[in-house]
């Protein structure tokens, strides 16, 4: 997260008015089948989702980032291309709706706070865009670059499920964010390998897969009573 300028900061805030407050990142449906019950299963989990899920939304971000910079109002056809490409590495329903859903309310915010024409066109997509795409196109608009789209997403990948946890768990805030510190080189990595697709086709993009959090998703739609949306 180093070198971020303080308005792009704006972007990893949790009081960010986005409804990032609404989703765990699957750190719910983890408690409920008992994977994570304290400190270190949660580190576990933030390491395994940051590797996975983290890494391809991050580079999905990065690539949204260099699309808004350079493409035009009249490329929705491209965004619609990159659009699915995100939606071929969610294979389950869920996560994909959750994603859409983070992606609305972010792009509300964002097109309130920085206007940019990327931004109005991922707003015409059926169904909403997906959060990483609204989050690269935010970066463009607030003149940030794709490394720091990545870094911000692989941020965000991490401390969304970690605040989920003290909610759900009643963990310790200070052990939590003694846990989050021994991970930050780890984000700094996955952001910095997520960058280097920015320019590459997008069929290149990462697809690392994770059955648990696509399994959890699924199961957490039936569950009788959730604090979380996802």
């Amino acid at each position: 997260m180093t070198g971020l300028p303080a308005r792009l900061l704006l972007l990893a805030d949790s009081r960010l008015p986005a409804g990032g407050h609404a989703h765990s990142g699957g750190l719910e449906p983890a408690v409920a089948a008992g994977t994570v019950r304290d400190v270190a299963s949660m580190a576990g989990f933030l390491r395994g989702r940051l590797a996975t899920a983290g890494l391809v939304a991050a580079a999905l971000s990065a690539a949204a980032c260099r699309h808004a910079a350079e493409s035009g109002p009249e490329d929705e056809a491209s965004w619609r291309l990159l659009d699915a490409e995100t939606d071929a590495r969610a294979p389950s329903p869920a996560q994909r709706r959750a994603s859409r859903s983070q992606g609305r309310s972010l792009l509300r915010v964002a097109r309130t706070t920085w206007p940019h024409p990327a931004l109005d066109v991922l707003g015409a997509l059926s169904g909403g865009p997906h959060h990483p795409l609204v989050l690269g196109a935010a970066t463009a608009a607030m003149d940030g670059t794709p490394e720091q789209a990545a870094a911000v997403t692989a941020y965000g990948t991490v401390t969304g499920a970690a605040s989920a946890a003290v909610r759900l768990l009643g963990l310790d805030p200070l052990a939590v964010n003694r846990a989050l510190d021994s991970l930050a080189c780890r984000v700094d990595a996955v952001a910095a390998e997520a960058a280097k697709y920015a320019g590459r086709p997008w069929a290149e993009l990462p697809a690392a897969s994770a059955p648990m959090l696509d399994l959890y998703a699924e199961l957490h739609l039936s569950a009788d009573l959730r604090l979380f949306e996802s």
